[in-house]
């Protein structure tokens, strides 16, 4: 059990696409969570993420309540321990302490894996995912201004990173 005590975190496979990419739509639509603008197909999913930093919570019932995923930020060797996560709760879901499972449960498999920073880009108007991200240990590192265009409105970016303490 997580820090929600009727919520379970799951390795994320692919019986889970469904429920994730229906997550994953919701935040799109929601406007504030990606530059995206439409969910990806399972299979280009799949294919983007890092296997072992896939991770769901799901209630008692096996239903899919939100889901994190990381992927790598360069091929190069001197970045290898270093990704880009997402996280995304259902919005019936929020305020549970969803979002902070999950983000603990991608923390403990990357250290395991000797990765050594995690980073994001979030909009400055998603309050709550950078509060969520402070709370658990990520540090803002700055804006990136007008970095692109979304839905013809540019739009700004805070640089989130947290640094384990746990890989030298």
């Amino acid at each position: 059990m997580s820090a929600a005590t009727d919520v379970r975190i799951a390795a994320m496979g692919p019986e889970h696409a469904d429920e994730v990419l229906r997550i994953y739509r919701l935040g799109i639509d929601e406007g504030n969570a990606t530059f995206e603008t439409t969910a990806p197909t399972w299979e280009r999913f799949n294919a983007t993420k890092l296997s072992d930093h896939r991770h769901i919570a799901v209630d008692q019932r096996g239903k899919v309540l939100g889901w994190v995923a990381a992927v790598p930020v360069s091929d190069r060797c001197v970045y290898a321990g270093v990704v880009e996560h997402s996280v995304y709760v259902h919005p019936d879901a929020r305020s549970r302490g969803i979002g902070t499972a999950l983000l603990n449960a991608l923390i403990a498999s990357t250290e395991t894996a000797g990765i050594w920073t995690i980073q994001s880009g979030i909009f400055p108007e998603n309050t709550s995912s950078l509060a969520l991200h402070q709370r658990v240990g990520f540090r803002i590192i700055g804006t990136r201004e007008r970095i692109g265009r979304h839905h013809g409105v540019w739009r700004d970016v805070v640089l989130i990173e947290r640094r384990s303490p746990a890989v030298a």
